[in-house]
């Protein structure tokens, strides 16, 4: 007897979950390429992008490629700023270091300082070994080693100090270079110019610098005060050019021109300049006294003028008398001058004028009679 087979209906509903599965089961999606080939089929299609890794390589090259360059400019651009900074420093004398002293050559300026004792140079030696030096010299930089172009005190300073300590520190002094090149009259002008603030500088030291300087460039002693003390007062500029004349006349008699006072110096000039040879004659007498300091040498100049006022005609004493009354904003000033004598009366306090600069206006008047 054949067994009876059953058969039995089974009904699936449909899973809208089967037809979003993929093959092998519980896999994510695959994703999809994108084709940056213009017109290709797949080229919008959605979907996440995977590059490959030889195209990840060469972005990666070139950013890094980028990055590099532009920190090369960046730094080529720091440089070249650093380079415009110092080429302008170096030209406004700022840039500073430490040279030997033995460098230092002192060839190319006449100095401004008398090559005699300073005897102030001791207390800038003692200012220096308490707290140190506090203006650096100028130098400009030769093939050899440097130039001296401000400083001569402070360079003579050191190399003592080197001398009588032995400290090392003193071999080697703080300098500040100047660009080569520079004109000879800029030269002597930045040492002019810083020597003019020191009282302690005479009328014949800077009348010795100008007929050195008018030596060198081969022009009139006179233009060559103009051109070096351009920065001085009018006045002072005229006692320049006097001491100036003085010394032309005198040539190199005399050793000691930072002893001669303004007086003296004023007074040689009127003699010199009213007496036909009588620069040559004081010369003379000068060289008759070989072995002299600066007071004997000061002494022998007194003498040869005095000897010049008496060898003068005594002119006769005159009785004129002149007056003059002159408005002023303070009132009316009355004038008297007669021989030996100027009066001058005027409702103003004259004491309260500062000496100096009273003295100065004395000489611009005595100076403007003349």
């Amino acid at each position: 007897m054949a067994k009876k087979r059953s058969v039995f209906d089974i009904n699936f509903e449909a899973d809208d979950e089967a037809e979003t599965e993929r093959f092998p089961a519980g896999n994510p999606e695959l994703e999809t390429k994108s084709f940056n080939v213009q017109g290709h089929p797949l080229q919008n299609e959605g979907g996440s992008t995977r590059r490959g890794p030889m195209a990840s390589a060469i972005t990666e090259a070139a950013d890094a490629t980028s990055e590099r360059a532009t920190a090369e400019a960046a730094i080529r651009a720091e440089n070249d700023a650093l380079a415009h900074e110092h080429v302008r420093l170096k030209k406004m004398g700022l840039i500073t270091d430490l040279i030997d002293t033995s460098s230092v050559v002192i060839t190319k300026l006449t100095r401004d300082r008398s090559a005699n004792v300073d005897p102030e140079l001791q207390e800038l030696k003692d200012s220096i070994q308490a707290v140190g030096l506090s203006n650096s010299i100028r130098v400009e930089q030769t093939d050899d080693g440097y130039e001296l172009i401000q400083g001569f005190r402070r360079l003579a300073a050191f190399k003592e100090l080197a001398a009588e300590t032995g400290d090392a520190r003193y071999k080697k002094i703080p300098a500040a270079l100047v660009p080569r090149g520079e004109p000879l009259a800029d030269l002597y002008r930045k040492m002019v110019d810083e020597n003019l603030v020191r009282k302690d500088i005479s009328f014949g030291e800077m009348a010795q610098l100008a007929l050195s300087y008018a030596q060198d460039e081969g022009i009139e002693s006179g233009k060559a005060v103009s051109i070096l003390y351009a920065s001085a007062l009018k006045q002072k500029r005229s006692y320049i050019r006097q001491f100036a004349r003085v010394l032309d006349a005198l040539g190199n008699s005399v050793r000691h021109p930072e002893a001669i006072p303004r007086s003296l110096g004023t007074e040689l000039y009127k003699v010199i300049e009213a007496e036909e040879g009588r620069g040559a004659a004081i010369a003379s007498e000068l060289s008759a006294v070989p072995n002299r300091d600066a007071a004997s040498e000061a002494k022998v100049l007194r003498s040869a003028l005095e000897l010049s006022e008496a060898s003068k005609p005594v002119p006769p004493k005159s009785v004129a008398k002149t007056s003059l009354r002159l408005a002023r904003p303070e009132g009316e000033a009355r004038v008297t001058a007669q021989d030996g004598k100027v009066e001058l009366r005027l409702h103003r306090d004259f004491s309260s004028i500062s000496q100096a600069r009273l003295q100065e206006a004395i000489e611009a008047f005595l100076d403007a009679l003349d």
